[in-house]
C-alpha cells in the first residue's frame, strides 16, 4: 500500500501535468479527459468541460503524483478550489543531485521559501511554492533524523 499525493486544479491540470512531468523527468504519464469516457445523455457535460482532466498520474524515480480538474459544473457539490497551504508534498530522496534538480525545476515560475541547505535536521533541506501554488518540502535524509530523535528519547 502506498500514499499518493493528489492535486486538484481549477481547469489548468493539463498545464500542471506537463510542468510536473518535465520537472521530474517522468517515467510514465497517464491522463484521461472527461470527454474520453461515455457521457450520460441525461446529464451531459458542458462542451468546455470535456477537455478537462478527469484523472492523471505521473510516475518518477519511485514516486507518483495524481491530479485532476474540478469541473465548474460540480463546484456546487465540491466547493470552490482554494489555493493555500493545506497541501504540502514532501520529497525525501537520498540522491542529493536529483533533489537539487527537482528543486530547481519546480521553483521555475514559483518562489523559494527556504533554499536547499544543510540544517540540523537534514543534510539537504528546502521549501518552495511552485507556479501552481503547490507547497513542496525537500529533505535528503528525513528518516535518519526521525530515527535519531526517536532513539535518543528512549
Amino acid at each position: 500500500m502506498s500514499a499518493i499525493a493528489y492535486l486538484n486544479f481549477d481547469g489548468n491540470a493539463a498545464q500542471a501535468i506537463d510542468f510536473y512531468a518535465k520537472a521530474f523527468n517522468a517515467i510514465e504519464v497517464k491522463k484521461v479527459k472527461f470527454g474520453d469516457i461515455p457521457q450520460d445523455p441525461n446529464y451531459p457535460l458542458p462542451e468546455n468541460e470535456l477537455d478537462m482532466i478527469m484523472e492523471a498520474s505521473i510516475e518518477f524515480a519511485g514516486g507518483k503524483i495524481m491530479m485532476s480538474d474540478i469541473l465548474p459544473s460540480m463546484k456546487s457539490v465540491t466547493g470552490e478550489l482554494v489555493k493555500g497551504n493545506n497541501i504540502l508534498i514532501s520529497l525525501v530522496i537520498d540522491d542529493k543531485q536529483k533533489l537539487e534538480s527537482y528543486f530547481s525545476s519546480l521553483s521555475e515560475g514559483g518562489y523559494v521559501i527556504m533554499p536547499l541547505s544543510n540544517t540540523p535536521w537534514s543534510s539537504c533541506f528546502g521549501m518552495l511554492v511552485d507556479k501552481f501554488g503547490v507547497n513542496w518540502k525537500f529533505n535528503r535524509d528525513a528518516e535518519l533524523f526521525l530515527d535519531n530523535v526517536i532513539s535518543n528519547r528512549q
